[in-house]
């Protein structure tokens, strides 16, 4: 979700607006999610090691 949405400021101005959204959050809140198992190892990339990774140097590509 974008930062943007999750701070955007909003205005009820009548009443069963109001209760809409509180019903929609309470409704959200009640939501279960799966759970996320990550089976693909990851790392981190040094600056330096960008350049490389992508083949910066003569247009070539490289993959380890």
């Amino acid at each position: 979700m974008a930062t943007k949405s999750i701070l955007k400021n909003i205005n009820i101005k009548e009443k069963h607006m109001g209760r809409s959204l509180v019903n929609a959050l309470e409704r959200a809140e009640e939501k279960t999610t799966d759970e996320v198992t990550i089976s693909k190892s990851c790392s981190d990339v040094r600056r330096d090691q960008i350049k490389t990774l992508f083949g910066a140097n003569n247009g070539e590509q490289r993959f380890d």
